[in-house]
């Protein structure tokens, strides 16, 4: 009796260490970390599994969502990428169209291609206005019958579209239906495949049952961890914020938890991509090849892009096997610093290993029981590999360079699949350069500023313009307010024309030459005398002078600031009236004087002076640009700061192109720190993102022109 206590005693201890709550790591906790030692191997997988059924069973888990034949795409998601509707691959600014051939083949010829892309049209412009996340996407240049199109495109090339959920957009123009409702309609009537749910811990139930409910099957993915498990039945992606790793790779909770659900490792300020593609490809789960963020433009170095197009091959080679229900991780090898996961499958398993040391690591890797009918494949190197054979074991040798990577396919009984002579004869091709030899080197894509020609002189007095002086050591310091990038300090904000690269702040001593600035921004009455002198009339319209109706301003507002002009609209009037908008540091000049003041009065934020914000979600109109006479400059010049943005300098790069806007707007969207910063002070600028006219024309952007003196 007493043995059969003490038996009984140590099996409920042996139960009690082992059946416990993982360990976590990873920035979001949303790895498991691996065994203490090789020894415990085999415990620490039976902890887990046991974990896995125990959270099922705690929380009834369904997986029936799994099985929707119109999604069953997501398991083949491998490369998605995270894109600004901005990018100029994407749309050409100058013949006006998307170019989704040309966006695509870039990116296949850079690294081997993706299998879904996020567009993103909203973040960091919206709240420059009270425009909501659904007008910005109706304010896509062509409208919905080209955005639709647009779509269509990417999928006849085996590219899923997601669009993003700004679930903290409650500060903007206000929808007569719920969020979840909206959005899934919208998707719907784009022919739109998943939307991913930004700063969200889940994307909520609400959304799901929208889909339902509109017969729609939509492909899930918040952008941060999950707020518990049970939303993974629902949450059919995830983006892996994984960053903070360990030397022993994490295994990914919601993988392991449902290995049908896919995760995309996200980690959009890394330059390195080791940790995160080898973490990937440890777990057999996608990545984000994020680049374009926010146009700040993170390219990966050639050695990670090489990696993705080999990854990518090989998850392509044998598509299903990565969601294997039995598949595990750490699998017992025989080299140090090497780690292994095991994918089984009915007729064939996949092996896939990861070097964590810089050291090669050549030779026996894995032994692994005898089976004569079985075959082994180098599918890393590209050919068959000859086991060693000893006894009820065999031994299977081959090289993985250091940081590297490699996988190897077992068949069964002469079973092989029908694509694999292909991926042998591509992988052996691309396998002939080692990784290594591929440059990791970054370098911050170059910015150019749009020149501005020099206006002829004026030949007899100016009205309504004033005369700002030459400046021989004028201090021109500025200071970008964008949100995020500070993580790449050589690529955020805009590189000036003395600059080596783009920076958010600059200082720099330099000459200006005397130039002549409109007193007060140019407002709708001096406008509508624009348009009746040339009937002029942009080729993209969408927006243009929003709030005029029937060709002219409202009654009332004649002395406001024209607003709903775009960059090229402003410079059309500026052409027409003989005179240029003002670059950056010739507005701040005109505004602050030689004192560095950071208003244009003096270092105090005086209420009197400029108008008070609007903080609601109707938004005003803005007042008219003779209402605050205390607000001069130290040379005359008004209705600088806290009315309307005023156009300034464009920049633009390979993929990109930005506005330089100054003077801030009385428009302030509540309830999230993501919508558009203010920037009052003048020695700030924002960074305003440019696609077309339609998206680019705003509420509270006007502007002011300037003509040279001599």
């Amino acid at each position: 009796m007493l043995k059969k206590y003490c038996l009984f005693l140590i099996l409920l201890l042996s139960t009690h260490v082992w059946a416990q709550e993982p360990s976590y790591s990873g920035y979001m906790k949303e790895l498991f970390k691996g065994p203490d030692s090789p020894e415990q191997r085999d415990k620490w997988l039976a902890n887990l599994k046991d974990w896995r059924d125990k959270q099922r069973a705690t929380i009834k888990y369904d997986s029936s969502f799994y099985g929707e034949p119109k999604l069953k795409w997501i398991n083949h998601t491998f490369i998605y990428v995270q894109m600004m509707a901005h990018d100029r691959y994407f749309y050409d600014p100058v013949n006006h169209k998307y170019t989704v051939t040309r966006y695509l083949t870039d990116l296949k010829k850079r690294y081997g291609g993706i299998d879904a892309v996020l567009i993103w049209p909203t973040y960091p412009n919206i709240g420059v206005d009270n425009r909501n996340q659904f007008d910005l996407t109706a304010d896509l240049p062509g409208g919905k019958k080209t955005v639709r199109q647009m779509i269509a495109d990417f999928r006849a090339n085996g590219v899923r579209v997601f669009f993003p959920i700004m679930i903290w957009d409650h500060g903007t123009r206000r929808i007569k239906m719920s969020m979840p409702n909206a959005l899934v309609k919208e998707m719907k009537d784009l022919g739109a495949d998943g939307m991913n749910g930004d700063t969200m811990l889940g994307v909520s139930d609400d959304f799901y049952q929208a889909s339902k409910n509109e017969n729609y099957p939509l492909a899930l993915q918040p952008e941060l961890s999950l707020g518990n498990l049970k939303m993974i039945e629902w949450n059919r992606l995830s983006w892996g914020y994984f960053f903070n790793y360990e030397y022993m790779p994490g295994v990914s909770v919601y993988r392991w938890f449902e290995p049908k659900h896919q995760v995309n490792i996200t980690n959009r300020w890394a330059v390195n991509k080791t940790d995160d593609l080898q973490t990937a490809f440890f777990n057999g789960i996608g990545y984000n090849s994020w680049e374009n963020v926010w146009t700040v433009w993170n390219q990966i170095p050639d050695r990670y892009a090489e990696a993705i197009r080999r990854i990518s091959s090989i998850y392509k080679a044998l598509p299903d096997i990565w969601a294997s229900k039995d598949w595990e991780p750490y699998i017992p090898v025989l080299q140090r610093g090497v780690f292994a996961s095991k994918f089984p499958d009915r007729d064939k398993t996949v092996y896939t290993f990861i070097n964590r040391d810089s050291t090669d690591a050549n030779g026996a890797q894995i032994t692994l029981p005898y089976h004569k009918s079985e075959k082994y494949y180098d599918l890393w190197n590209g050919h068959e590999i000859k086991p060693e054979i000893k006894g009820d074991k065999i031994v299977l040798s081959f090289p993985i360079e250091g940081y590297g990577y490699s996988a190897i396919l077992v068949t069964k009984n002469g079973m092989t699949p029908a694509n694999l002579n292909a991926t042998l004869s591509k992988m052996s091709g691309l396998s002939k350069r080692t990784l290594k030899s591929y440059s990791a080197d970054w370098k911050p894509i170059p910015q150019q500023i749009i020149p501005i020609a020099k206006t002829k002189p004026p030949v007899k007095t100016l009205e309504g313009m004033v005369k700002i002086p030459a400046a021989s050591n004028y201090q021109f310091e500025s200071i970008g307010v964008m949100i995020e990038g500070n993580e790449l300090p050589l690529a955020v904000g805009v590189q000036h024309p003395w600059e080596c690269h783009p920076s958010r702040t600059q200082k720099h001593t330099m000459e200006i030459p005397s130039f002549y600035i409109d007193k007060y921004p140019v407002t709708n009455k001096e406008f509508k005398r624009f348009m009746d002198a040339t009937k002029y009339h942009p080729l993209d319209d969408h927006n243009f002078l929003k709030d005029w109706v029937n060709g002219t301003y409202l009654l009332g507002t004649a002395d406001q600031p024209v607003t709903w002009v775009s960059l090229d609209d402003a410079r059309a009037y500026a052409k027409w009236a003989g005179k240029r908008l003002p670059h950056e540091w010739e507005w701040q000049y005109a505004a602050q004087g030689t004192d560095g003041r950071l208003y244009p009065w003096g270092n105090d934020k005086s209420a009197d002076k400029f108008p008070q914000p609007d903080t609601t979600r109707d938004m005003r109109r803005p007042t008219n640009v003779n209402a605050y006479p205390n607000g001069a400059s130290p040379f005359g010049v008004m209705d600088l700061l806290g009315n309307v943005w005023q156009w300034t300098d464009e920049y633009a790069d390979e993929h990109s192109r930005s506005a330089i806007l100054k003077g801030s707007s009385y428009y302030h969207a509540q309830t999230s720190g993501w919508y558009f910063p203010p920037a009052l002070e003048l020695n700030k600028y924002g960074k305003y993102l440019l696609m077309a006219p339609s998206l680019d024309r705003a509420a509270t952007i006007g502007f002011r022109c300037v003509m040279d003196s001599n």
